[in-house]
Order: C-alpha cells, then sequence, then structure tokens
C-alpha cells in the first residue's frame, strides 16, 4: 500500500482555505460546516485545528487571502497616468470589480457581532490597509490633486468605513445606511478626497439587500 503524501503546513493550511473559498462561495458561510471543508480538503478534522480556531477565522483568513492575491494597490502603484486622486479612485474600481471577494466579505458582515472577531477584522484593516492608504493620499498631495492637512487621519478613517456601514456593527435600516452614505460622501469630498461615487451607493444597496434577506437589519 502506497504511503499518503505529506505535505508542507503552509500547503495544508492554502488547500483548506481554498476549499472553504468553493464552498462559501458555492453553498454559503451558512451552509458550510467544518467537516465539509475538511472532507474537500482530503484532511482529518484535527488538521483543521492546527491553523484554525473557528470556521470564523477562516473566512477573515481567507478574505485577507483573497486582498492579496489580488492587490488594488498593487495594481494602480506604477501607473504613471495616474495621478493620487486618480489611483485612490481606480483602488476602489479594482475591489468592488472582484466579484468573488466581494461575496466572501458580504458573507462575514453577520459575523462581526462577535466583539472579538470585529476587533481582529479593526486591527488587521488598521495594520494592512492605513499605510497603503497614506501611501496614496501623499502622492496625491504631491501632484495637486489631493488638498488636505490630514493625511494620517484620513488614512486611519478610511478602512474604517465600511465597519460603521454595516448593520451588523451600528443597527441601522436602509434608508439611514444610505444617509450615511452621503454624510460619508460630503466629509470626504471637504478633506479633498472626492471619491464616493454612485457605485458606492449600489455596492451598499446589494450588502444591505443580502443582510436584510437573513434578518439582519
Amino acid at each position: 500500500m502506497a504511503r499518503p503524501v505529506k505535505k508542507a503546513p503552509e500547503q495544508w493550511k492554502k488547500e483548506i482555505l481554498d476549499a472553504a473559498k468553493q464552498l462559501f462561495l458555492s453553498k454559503s458561510y451558512e451552509e458550510t460546516a467544518i467537516t465539509d471543508i475538511m472532507e474537500l480538503a482530503g484532511g482529518a478534522k484535527g488538521m483543521f485545528y492546527r491553523f484554525f480556531q473557528s470556521k470564523e477565522e477562516v473566512i477573515h483568513a481567507l478574505g485577507d487571502q483573497m486582498f492579496f492575491e489580488n492587490n488594488p494597490f498593487e495594481a494602480v502603484e506604477n501607473r504613471s497616468d495616474l495621478n493620487g486622486l486618480q489611483k485612490i479612485r481606480e483602488v476602489l474600481t479594482f475591489d468592488k470589480a472582484d466579484k468573488e471577494r466581494e461575496e466572501i466579505n458580504t458573507q462575514a458582515i453577520a459575523i462581526l457581532k462577535d466583539p472579538h472577531i470585529l476587533a481582529a477584522a479593526i486591527e488587521a484593516n488598521r495594520r494592512e490597509l492605513t499605510p497603503l492608504w497614506y501611501r496614496l493620499i501623499e502622492e496625491g498631495r504631491r501632484d495637486g490633486s489631493i488638498r488636505t492637512e490630514y493625511s494620517r487621519e484620513l488614512s486611519e478613517l478610511l478602512p474604517l468605513i465600511n465597519f460603521w456601514l454595516m448593520p451588523s456593527v451600528f443597527p441601522a435600516t436602509a434608508e439611514e445606511i444610505q444617509h450615511k452614505c452621503c454624510f460619508i460622501a460630503e466629509v470626504l469630498a471637504v478633506m479633498g478626497l472626492p471619491i464616493i461615487e454612485e457605485a458606492m451607493y449600489e455596492r451598499t444597496d446589494k450588502i444591505l439587500g443580502s443582510f436584510t434577506e437573513k434578518g439582519g437589519v
């Protein structure tokens, strides 16, 4: 009998995340069990707990993996045809275009009711995204496309906006969420970042629609 092929820990972790992604997109996060993930990954359930403590941890790790595999900041970094403000708008466009990651992120909204998960998500966004936003805002200041004295503050604010809009974090009706979007658009425009466009409202409608169907609002 042939011995089973041994896999490096990082290979196991990747295959678990790949299996989770396939199942979350086909069945949904809520309908997927850890046993389903490990059956598709081809490993025992105990292998799952070598890398993750829970299914909630998996969906956040998966969101991070999908971001770095298709990092919109890297896509615009060397674009000499765009100024700083245009690069920021392009980052948002790239982000919206990644439908699979947006679907995963939408499914993750409900579990942010857990304060530990919410805190971990905020910390990850602060650590990873704030420096990237700061770099682009400063580039815009240098080329004149962005006029603000609040580069640091804006780079810290941008990663938090999505959390403020999530009804699982700040309960709100669909109408109230749309009002928040208008508020954000006006504040950012005054601060020199006119980046909230109609597509942002459409995206918010989609997220709210998904969340409302699950009885979350």
